[in-house]
């Protein structure tokens, strides 16, 4: 049976009567708190703006399980429902409540004209949804000449809905648990192949890989130059060379930014393919390697680092630093009381780094190069897991949404609209 047709089995044949919101129940401004009287200690959430309590107030003004719609800030025209009592400041609207209808029925019908309620919302100066547009939705009213029975195909609608729904968060609660256990599984594995350290333990596979060849510690100044980016705030344009920053190390070509070619022949240190891209501040040591010479424009807030590739693999040094090891190199030379935190560029080069085998670069640079290929593959294996996860995440979603929008599907008079 399909789910159009288990609707229709639902319903039996009986009338569904399409109604303005505003015909079966009255929209509620709240009143403004000031923030003097919230306190975390109390007991009732304020909402105003957001579905995010704004603090908590010693009364309400508002029953569990009402309906709210946002009408101020950026979060305007959202749909929320609360199954607490609550008080509603005046940037929420409240639905009364209706003895002839379900509010979670209701709120699932309001849940499908969210985008348009984010559409209707005037955006000059403060974000603000007018109670006329929520006033004028038509609601869906099956039975409406038999109470009972249209409460009983509201409350199976709402039965199902509500069992979609958990079914879903579920799912998404054991697929982000899953996504965080492979990615503290390949940080361990990472860490373990870069375990060069004397005094600790290497994993069999690296002892093997070494077969006892010297390691000799060095800076990464005397490996690499390192640069920093442009500290003039630059001159966008729609077109031109990509700039990146912070923002950016995840997908450097994926940059909205972008400065002019004339301004980017004034850089005198311009990226080359197989440099290492790395923060200098907030989550100091995430890092990128450059992939081609495509021309690329980088901000203060990246180092450049340009490895000496006859003794060290971009890779390998990239791997390092994302390390434990290297996080902990870096930490001691960041500035953590600074907003952001940062680490000079001068610091950068005083981490330590190991190079295998010094006295055979041929060797050093083959043992480098397969302990990148390892990290490469399990890398690449996580990379498919993070985003594959969230797409996941995604199409159940979706799917959850299609169902509700099918299950509210009710026969529609032509004149009836929004």
């Amino acid at each position: 049976m399909s789910e159009l047709n288990y609707l229709e089995k639902l319903l039996d044949g009986t009338e569904v009567e399409w109604k303005a919101l505003g015909d079966v129940t009255s929209v509620l401004r709240g009143k403004r708190l000031t923030k003097n009287l919230l306190s975390a200690e109390e007991k009732f959430p304020v909402f105003h703006g957001g579905l995010e309590p704004l603090g908590y107030y010693n009364k309400s003004n508002r029953p569990a399980n009402t309906v709210m719609i946002i009408n101020v800030g950026a979060s305007a025209g959202t749909v929320g429902y609360s199954t607490v009592d609550f008080w509603s400041s005046d940037g929420c609207f409240c639905l009364e409540h209706n003895e002839l209808l379900n509010n979670r029925f209701l709120y699932f019908a309001l849940i499908g004209y969210q985008s348009l309620l984010k559409s209707k919302v005037r955006v000059a100066g403060i974000p603000t949804l007018d109670a006329i547009v929520v006033n004028k939705l038509l609601i869906p009213i099956p039975c409406p000449e038999n109470p009972e029975k249209s409460l009983a195909i509201q409350s199976e609608i709402v039965r199902i809905l509500d069992t979609f729904s958990a079914l879903t968060a579920e799912l998404t609660a054991e697929l982000t648990a899953e996504l965080s256990m492979r990615k503290k599984q390949y940080n361990y594995y990472r860490d373990q192949l870069l375990s060069f350290d004397e005094e600790q333990e290497k994993p069999v596979y690296l002892e093997k890989l070494l077969d006892g060849v010297e390691v000799e510690w060095r800076t990464l100044g005397e490996i690499a130059v390192i640069y920093d980016g442009t500290h003039k705030t630059p001159k966008y344009t729609t077109s031109g060379v990509p700039f990146v920053s912070v923002q950016n190390i995840k997908n450097l070509y994926g940059t909205n930014k972008y400065i002019s070619p004339e301004d980017f022949k004034t850089y005198k240190n311009k990226p080359r393919k197989h440099d290492l891209f790395m923060t200098r501040i907030g989550d100091v040591g995430t890092c990128a390697i450059v992939e081609d010479d495509r021309p690329l424009a980088y901000y203060v807030t990246l180092a450049l680092i340009r490895i000496n590739q006859q003794i060290a693999v971009p890779g390998f040094i990239r791997y390092l630093i994302e390390s434990r090891f290297g996080k902990a190199e870096l930490y001691k030379r960041t500035l953590i009381h600074a907003v952001p935190m940062k680490i000079n560029l001068g610091e950068i080069g005083k981490v330590a780094v190991p190079i295998p085998c010094p006295d055979n670069p041929e060797k050093s640079l083959a043992i480098q190069s397969e302990i990148v290929r390892i990290l490469d593959k399990f890398d690449t294996l996580t990379n498919s897991i993070t985003e594959g996860l969230p797409r996941e995440i995604e199409l159940r979603q979706k799917q959850y949404e299609y169902y509700r929008d099918l299950l509210f599907s009710f026969p529609k008079p032509e004149t009836a609209s929004n």
